[in-house]
């Protein structure tokens, strides 16, 4: 009987589409699952939804509810994190304040400074659950969907003994677009995808053994296909590989597409598949959700929503069921850097092929991935380890000079402007930022 806790459980539409998924397998019918969070209502909502879905599927599972994370994590075998450190009502100020100094930020939650900011608030919350699963569970497989993916990830690398890695939808949803833009079935590409958290390359991306990239760029001369990514399309017609994760987070993450309003209007703004106002609309989103969320979850278990247990595309099931003995999985996984990238900065948090099995997790060594995009991912990646450095430290000016670097920052700012945005967003932040005794860069 595996032992599965979520910790951020009353993250209810990621909670029962995972448990749903884990379920369908044979080996976790039967799965104690452990469903912890700091909100009651949320979690008390979570464990009917779940509960709902063990019902109607006739398993033998087994659900429990708990605020002590120290008694969901006893015993785990695997442990999923999708936590939110500060709501969106703290976030926004990560978009908004650049904003006042001319930084356009798109979403804000993985790279830059807003994504830097996020993982300082978030950062000693991750270290303590992992230190935690030290304490109740050391052998288990922690399993994290929280962003800033790598800074997150690299953070409990450094400090825990824990085996984990981070997962992210993007690597099989581009894969899935670009097999999609050129009418192949997604079971008969065959790639190879590596580099960061949303930065990372198909160095390979064949179709019946036959390299698909001529097929892309023909496709992009339809524009339809063109505008659904303007960004990315733009990235792979000069880089010549394609990126992971969509044009409003890439966008954010290099110098070209948003340092003036003329480049944002023309990049940024237009296509079928771009939302130009993303932070509005998270944060009416958000909204919303805090007064329609328990009526989505009555629907779940009052009966009056449709609900199919048909297994979905989540890795996460995949990999406990290869954990518990089931069929080997590969994946696309958040691990440290043991000489997997070689050009990318050894012991960063890279975005590589996994393998999993009973025996854990076994990552891929890829070598070096093309010139070009080495360049523009180390640098995001040495960014990422100044920033986790100064995190775990709680050193503001290594803080700083992470952002001083960071591309998009660079391109519209001096200097001395962004050291008073670094001050304005430390002093916005210093109630979530225990870890540092000083929030000002001198």
């Amino acid at each position: 009987m595996p032992r599965i806790t979520f910790i951020g459980a009353g993250s209810i539409g990621f909670t029962r589409t995972l448990v749903r998924d884990i379920l369908t397998f044979e080996r976790l019918r039967d799965a104690e699952l452990v469903l912890m969070d700091i909100d009651p209502e949320r979690l008390e909502f979570a464990e009917r939804s779940v509960r709902r879905i063990i019902e109607l599927g006739n398993y033998p599972a087994t659900v429990r509810t708990t605020q002590s994370r120290a008694e969901a994590l006893q015993g785990a075998d695997v442990v999923m994190v999708t936590i939110l450190a500060g709501g969106v009502q703290v976030w926004r100020h990560d978009i908004e304040i650049p904003k006042r100094y001319g930084i356009d930020i798109n979403v804000g939650d993985t790279r830059g400074p807003s994504g830097i900011f996020r993982a300082l608030r978030t950062i000693p919350e991750m270290v303590a659950i992992a230190k935690d699963m030290e304490r109740y569970c050391p052998n288990a497989l922690m399993l994290n969907y929280t962003n800033p993916m790598a800074m997150l990830c690299r953070a409990m690398q450094l400090t825990s003994s824990i085996q984990l890695t981070g997962l992210c939808h993007s690597v099989q949803g581009t894969a899935e677009m670009l097999a999609g833009w050129i009418g192949a079935p997604i079971e008969e590409i065959d790639y190879v995808c590596a580099g960061i958290n949303h930065m990372a390359w198909y160095t390979k991306f064949n179709w019946k053994n036959q390299d698909a990239y001529p097929l892309i760029r023909q496709a992009m001369q339809d524009a339809k296909v063109y505008n659904q990514e303007i960004v990315r399309n733009e990235m792979f017609l000069c880089l010549d590989y394609y990126v992971t994760e969509s044009s409003g987070h890439n966008s954010e993450y290099n110098a070209w597409f948003r340092k003036r309003p003329d480049i944002i209007e023309k990049y940024c703004t237009h296509g079928t598949g771009w939302n130009p106002g993303v932070y509005a609309y998270i944060l009416n989103e958000y909204l919303r959700r805090e007064t329609s969320w328990k009526d989505d979850a009555r629907s779940w278990f009052d009966g009056s929503a449709t609900l199919k247990l048909d297994r979905g595309h989540e890795y996460a099931a995949y990999i406990v069921n290869a954990l518990m003995g089931g069929e080997p999985f590969r994946f696309n996984g958040n691990v440290r850097n043991t000489q997997l990238i070689t050009n990318l900065p050894q012991d960063a948090c890279v975005e590589v092929p996994v393998f999993v099995d009973k025996d854990g997790l076994h990552p891929v060594h890829v070598g070096t991935i093309p010139a070009q995009c080495a360049m523009l991912t180390g640098l995001s990646s040495q960014i990422e380890e100044m920033a986790v450095a100064g995190a775990l430290s709680g050193d503001p000016r290594k803080i700083y000079h992470a952002i001083l670097n960071d591309p998009l920052t660079a391109a519209v700012l001096a200097p001395a402007e962004i050291k008073q945005m670094v001050n304005d967003m430390f002093a916005q932040n210093a109630a979530y930022l225990p870890q540092f005794k000083h929030t000002t860069v001198s």
